[in-house]
This record gives C-alpha cells, structure tokens and sequence, in this order.
C-alpha cells in the first residue's frame, strides 16, 4: 500500500535517538533546548515552546493566552477535532466559519462572525497550503484580535518569502509520525513574544519554577506537557532533512499537477507563486456531476494498493458537537467533504509510485463514471 502521508526515519535518526537512550538524561536533558533553537533557525521566530503533542500546544496557546469561559474563537470546520476541542476544554465556544475550495477558512467571512466575545481567529493550513494571513492580519488588527495559526501541517510552507512559524501571535507545528518531520508525537508553539514563550514553558512543567537546591515554586497552574529528549534528538536529526522531504513531496505534487491538469472529473488545488506548501497532503476535489459513490472509489484505491485518505469530517457535523452547539450549515465544507480525496504524496515515493497512482485513479474513475450510477 502506497500512502497518503508517512515518516522517513533513517539511520541517522536511529542513532540520534539511541545515544540519547544511552545517555543520562531522557527527559529534561539539553536536546529539547536543542530542537527548539533549530525550529527558530529555520522559521525565524524568536522563540519555540515544544510539548508532547499539537493537542496540549494548542491547550498551552489558548489558555496562556486567556481564552476561556464565555469566549470565542473563530476558526475552520475543515481540520482534526483537536483545533477546537481545546478550546472548547477550556469554556470557550469555537465559531465555526466556511471554507474556500482549497480547503482553507474562508477570510471573506470571517469579520461577519466577529462578536464582543471574540477573542482570536484559529485559521489551518490545510494540507500545508497557506491561508491568507495578510487579510487575516487586517481582520485581526481591527478588531484586536489574535492568531493563534494551526500549521500543523504546514512547518516548511511559507508566504510571501515568510515561513509559516514567523508570522503571527502564536503558531502550532505537529510532529505526529505523518506530519512533515516527526518526534514520533510531539507539537510546538513558535511566538516573536517573549511573554508568551515564557507562561508556555511554565504551563508545559506544572507551573513550576526551579531556584536553588532543591527548592521550587509553583508559581501558576500549568501540566506535565514535556517533550521528552530522545522525541527531541529524533526531531532535531529529521530537521536537517525537512527540505529534501518537502522537495520530493513537490516532485511528487508537481508530477499530479501536470497529469491532473483540466481534468474533466476532479479538480486540483493549485499552489499559487506567492505560496510555499510543505505538501502534506496532496487534495482533490471530484466534481458533484460525478456518476459514482465516492466510498466505492475509495475502497476500489485501497484494493489496488492506493491509500487513499478523506480530510476532514467537518468538526460541526461531528455528534458532539452538534449535541453541544446544534447543528450548523456550512455549505462549501460540507460540499467539500463529500468530495476530498487525499492522493498519496509522500517523500518515500518515487515518480514510479506516483505514476501507478495517477495511472490507477484516472482508470477506476473512468470505469465507474462511465457505469452511470448515482453519485
């Protein structure tokens, strides 16, 4: 099977993480201040804030930021549950706003969704495609808002010769195993704002400051949301190859792009010449027009070794939330969904790989539109 997204983990990484695991700190040791001073090099924020997974770096952002009960944040139904189940842990209520046909938060909208309670806008860079954060500075400038970015798709994309970590208030990375470099879990918080950076070290460690001897305070509230140093040393070895990952990510993309290109079934999402993706996912969209069930394309993919995935499920239509919230209509999301497919993009893939996939999913979709069935 072929798919969508995976890891690349090589010797060096191996062995990054084993003279750690021989080594008398595997927590707490210098290699977590290592990575983050590399996440810094690379994105050219001032400060990086790991923790053990997106999920608690974004609870760190939102709550470190004051975000909690009777507040909202303005953010994308097109994401992983995560993006708004943190703040929904901390009492706020995530306001959801519609999409554009790449998959990112629709920046038109948003300022029509802007209450007193409103307290940041959460945009995501779906499949490491950048939203358009210059319009969402404006927004947020004039009404006093934060960002606080979900890239975790997106460390290595840029805009405007800008990487995505640099740009706003808060960013949040992933390093899950599929992301674009991994620590196997793990997740990080970049910021240009000192203050920031330091209630997040705090709230990733109980809250507590060490003095002399044996002596600490617990000077807030915070939680065990540690990276641990071998997760770091392995993060810190896959930096030095997140470009030549992404390269090939691209070669791979670029390769679907021509293939792909005034296909009358599906449409591709284009990476306009402002714009950097880190690719990691490679998204398209069938036409409604289609004469086939979706499911059965899928499944056919996946029984040719073609693993194919679906992002997102709209966070809305999930049974929590519309038990929580009531049910919500977001009609390109929606619309969106029932369309997305997730081709496989990987950096282990060859052209080779990349031509059986393109070959066999311009084959089934053929085979099936023309059966004529109800789509």
């Amino acid at each position: 099977m072929i798919p969508y997204s995976t890891q690349l983990i090589d010797d060096d990484d191996i062995n990054a993480v084993v003279k750690v695991l021989k080594g008398s700190y595997l927590t707490q040791g210098s290699k977590v201040d290592e990575f983050e001073k590399a996440l810094c090099v690379y994105t050219g924020a001032r400060y990086a804030v790991t923790f053990n997974s997106a999920t608690s770096a974004l609870m760190a952002a939102y709550d470190i930021a004051g975000i909690g009960k009777g507040d909202e944040i303005i953010t994308t139904p097109i994401s992983f549950v995560a993006t708004s189940n943190m703040a929904v842990v901390l009492g706020a209520t995530p306001i959801f706003c519609d999409i554009k046909l790449d998959g990112n938060i629709d920046e038109r909208m948003i300022e029509k969704l802007i209450t007193k309670q409103t307290k940041a806008i959460v945009p995501v860079h779906f499949g490491g495609k950048p939203v358009s954060l210059n319009k969402i500075q404006e927004i947020a400038a004039k009404h006093r808002l934060l960002i606080i970015e979900d890239a975790s798709h997106a460390l290595g994309s840029e805009l405007d010769g800008k990487k995505i970590g640099s740009i706003s208030d808060m960013t949040i990375f992933s390093f899950h195993a599929i992301k674009p470099i991994t620590t196997g879990e793990g997740g990080a918080v970049l910021t240009n704002n000192e203050e920031y950076a330091n209630k997040l070290r705090l709230y990733r460690s109980h809250g507590i400051v060490k003095k002399n001897f044996w002596n600490m305070d617990m000077v807030s509230m915070g939680y065990n949301f540690r990276l641990t140093d071998f997760a770091a040393a392995l993060g810190l070895s896959q930096m030095t190859k997140l470009d030549k990952f992404i390269d090939q990510r691209n070669t791979i993309a670029e390769y679907y792009d021509k293939r792909f290109q005034g296909h009358k079934l599906f449409q591709i999402i284009k990476i306009p010449e402002n714009e950097g993706s880190a690719r990691h996912l490679y998204p398209i969209t069938l036409i409604p027009s289609l004469q086939c069930p979706k499911e059965d394309i899928f499944s056919r993919l996946h029984e040719k070794g073609v693993g194919v995935q679906v992002h997102y499920k709209p966070i809305h239509q999930n049974s929590f939330y519309i038990e929580k919230y009531g049910e919500q209509r977001l009609t390109v999301a929606e619309d969106f969904y029932r369309s997305e497919l997730s081709l496989p993009c990987n950096q282990k893939m060859t052209l080779d790989d990349a031509k059986y996939v393109a070959d066999t999913f311009l084959e089934i979709l053929e085979e099936y539109n023309l059966r004529g069935c109800t789509f």
